[in-house]
């Protein structure tokens, strides 16, 4: 028992090093690698549009069904649109984007990595002088920071967008009044910091899944394994992440608000 508990201790100490060392390789990869990261932004952004959208959409026409019913039933129909606004643009769209770039980068960046290291082209670039960290893991990891805000956007976007046509097809605002309604309670001090939150995200993302593709075992199904990991472990990052940034972001909200900052 203790034998693990310490174990899983020094797996963590592991990491965390891990992760200061992607941090400190960050500066030096934006100017040397930057043709890289923007392949792997791509990678990251690009390639995901459609499932973003899509499940943006989901979420707008399911969000309207399970509320329209009720507050048309008391007479609120007219809130309707700033519920959905408030709810999708603080905390249903970034816990969204974030899980989404999770799950699908978590698994391709362990597999990729893993799979490198099966081929033994980490021990070649180490060979060569190459820091696997420098070389791989910063670019892959500013991808994904700077992906997932903008993944962000398009989540509330297209999520607002299927609320819209739910609401045009079977209740009774229109398009006009519904956007108006959607921004009454929506703020900036609001908006920037849910969406800015995102890109811890997906550096979280970026460092789980390449510190999992990094150091799976040598075997094919140490690469698959390693692949189920990195959904796991990154989509409870970004959990963990976003339980630990939202007290932090409506404390600090709130302290500006009075001034003390």
């Amino acid at each position: 028992m203790l034998g693990t508990i310490a174990g899983r201790l020094e797996d963590v100490g592991r990491f965390l090093g891990f992760a200061i060392r992607t941090l400190t390789a960050i500066p030096a990869a934006l100017v040397g690698r930057f043709t890289e990261i923007v392949w792997q932004f791509e990678q990251v952004a690009v390639k995901s549009l459609p499932i973003v959208l899509g499940a943006g959409m989901s979420v707008g026409l399911a969000t309207w069904f399970q509320t329209h019913r009720l507050l048309a039933a008391n007479g609120a129909e007219a809130a309707l649109p700033s519920f959905l606004a408030v709810a999708v643009v603080v905390e249903l769209g970034p816990l969204m984007a974030g899980v989404l770039v999770a799950a699908r980068m978590g698994a391709g960046l362990a597999a990729e990595l893993g799979s490198m290291s099966l081929n033994e082209e980490i021990d070649a670039r180490e060979v060569l002088g190459a820091d696997p960290v420098s070389s791989l893991v910063a670019p892959r990891a500013v991808a994904c920071t700077l992906a997932v805000p903008l993944l962000t956007v398009l989540v509330d976007a297209s999520a607002l967008a299927g609320a819209l046509a739910a609401e045009s097809v079977a209740g009774r605002l229109s398009p006009q009044l519904f956007w108006r309604q959607s921004l009454v309670f929506l703020r900036l001090s609001d908006v920037i910091p849910a969406t800015l939150k995102t890109a811890v995200f997906g550096l979280l993302v970026g460092v789980v899944g390449c510190w999992i593709g990094l150091h799976s075992e040598r075997s094919a199904e140490a690469v698959g394994r390693a692949a189920t990991r990195g959904v796991v472990y990154a989509v409870l990052a970004v959990f963990a992440a976003n339980v630990v940034l939202v007290p932090l972001i409506q404390w600090a909200t709130a302290r500006l608000s009075e001034g003390a900052f």
